[in-house]
């Protein structure tokens, strides 16, 4: 992971500000947590304000882009945090699991440092698929569908809750999804530099170009115009609330 966001990670912080209606489900899945271990925390996006946090961060590049008021950060991986057993209430974890060497190592992690619950933001296949995916880089879907499984979760945790994360249509973090109703977004290279799917893909010039194409005759719109009536969208972005067992 740390090598890929020192790749990537240039520039990722003006594009990822993170949207405070999912800012808002993560406070909720917290709870009355005083104490949060944020891992894989990147630019410190969705850490609480009013509690006592600190970051996980492997990538120096990611930790150079965040905010001077920041939790303060600890460069390490998530497959071995650096902290005592149950020394957090908390665990959270945004949109960086699949980026793990070992997920189910770096689960069973946060279950060991938290003692009252562990908060995952993350994503499955949903029943219908994301235009974007479906019609101009299926090779995301293909490759998503491996790599974010609930089975490590399962193997982790053991039993699990798990939530809807609405995607607003102006969400302003922007991750693979975000765009949805915004496709021109999709053309901007700093954008897609901050999504980390884009990265394994190559040249995408010409899957681009079919999606100018579309848009510019009116496929697009004729295939998705159902899409512009709603103001969120069910994506596949969930959040896994855990328990974790006590010895």
């Amino acid at each position: 992971m740390s090598a890929l966001y020192d790749t990537i990670g240039k520039g990722y912080a003006d594009y990822r500000k993170p949207d405070p209606r999912i800012a808002s489900a993560i406070v909720n899945a917290l709870g009355d947590a005083q104490s949060v271990v944020n891992i894989g925390a990147g630019t410190g996006s969705y850490e609480p304000t009013d509690r006592n946090v600190v970051a996980v961060e492997p990538s120096s590049k990611m930790i150079a882009q965040r905010p001077p008021d920041a939790a303060r950060v600890e460069q390490a991986s998530a497959t071995a945090l650096p902290f005592k057993d149950k020394c957090f209430d908390a665990a959270l974890a945004v949109l960086t699991v699949h980026h793990w060497p070992d997920q189910v190592r770096g689960l069973k992690e946060m279950a060991r440092v938290a003692r009252q619950r562990c908060v995952v933001l993350t994503w499955e296949v949903p029943q219908t698929p994301f235009w974007l995916t479906r019609d101009y880089f299926p090779q995301i879907l293909e490759h998503d569908r491996k790599t974010f499984t609930l089975d490590a979760y399962r193997e982790a945790f053991g039993t699990f809750k798990k939530r809807v994360v609405p995607i607003p249509y102006d969400c302003t973090d922007g991750f693979l999804c975000a765009y949805w109703r915004r496709p021109e977004m999709y053309f901007d290279p700093g954008a897609r530099l901050a999504i980390s799917s884009f990265s394994r893909l190559g040249d995408v010039s010409a899957a681009l170009a079919r999606l100018r194409r579309d848009l510019d005759d009116g496929t697009w719109l004729q295939r998705n115009a159902d899409v512009l009536r709603e103001t969120e969208l069910d994506l596949g972005y969930r959040l896994v609330i855990a328990t974790p067992k006590q010895d």
